[in-house]
């Protein structure tokens, strides 16, 4: 990975096998209020990026025809309309034309990509839990992945329940009740069968002018992570 910047917006790009991914940070401002700044940042049109209810599960919406589909940068208002927006915690695009954008401020963004796209996913521990690794890499045949800043051990404490739902991955996950969440999310790409794993091993709690971090503010404030695919890839 590697930071760029354009008009005072930051952020960590990633290249996967014909796809494009990229972690805002604060410098975007709270993608949950729009989206529109980073997006024009990167030099998607803000109409063209889908955005799910995140609901901490594994469900995907899956974009087969993307060329038809019409969103609007104004997160708020597309809320607001009854049915406007799908629940599902990431996003399968299989060609150009959309990009798939998930909402973080502790929680994994993940992006997997293979020879039938790439997926955008949000990771908490809950949807870790539930398969939405293995959904989404299965989705595309993921052989690539990259992981965007998220809460680290050092900031992750959590209960026996957490603990409990991925002690199968075994040693070095968690150190007591400090639970390694990238460390997690690595094992279950591993076991998905992807080999390639790029990772920003940039914790959001520890650094309150980077990012917003749910635990450490308890605000409404969020990054971004959004791949899409790119023309002829």
């Amino acid at each position: 990975m590697e930071w760029r910047q354009s008009d005072g917006v930051e952020w960590l790009a990633a290249g996967l096998p014909g796809a494009r991914v990229a972690f805002s940070t604060r410098s975007a401002g709270s993608v949950k209020e729009s989206h529109a700044p980073f997006a024009e940042a990167l030099g998607l049109d803000p109409e063209r990026v889908a955005i799910n209810r995140q609901v901490h599960g594994a469900d995907l919406a899956i974009h087969k025809n993307p060329l038809r589909c019409s969103f609007s940068p104004d997160n708020r208002g597309k809320e607001q309309r009854s049915g406007g927006l799908r629940e599902a915690d990431g996003h399968v695009l299989e060609a150009p034309g959309v990009a798939g954008l998930v909402f973080a401020a502790d929680c994994l963004p993940v992006a997997v990509a293979g020879p039938g796209g790439v997926a955008m996913l949000h990771c908490g521990w809950r949807g870790l839990a539930a398969g939405i690794v293995a959904r989404g890499a299965a989705a595309v045949g993921a052989t690539h992945a990259a992981i965007g800043p998220a809460i680290g051990r050092c900031c992750y404490e959590v209960g026996d329940e957490v603990l409990a739902a991925f002690g199968g991955l075994g040693d070095g996950v968690a150190d007591g009740r400090m639970l390694d969440l990238p460390e997690v999310a690595r094992r279950l790409l591993r076991e998905s069968g992807v080999g390639e794993i790029d990772s920003a091993d940039l914790c959001t709690c520890c650094d309150p002018a980077g990012f917003y971090s749910h635990r450490r503010d308890g605000g409404p404030g969020r990054q971004a992570g959004i791949a899409w695919v790119e023309a002829g890839g």
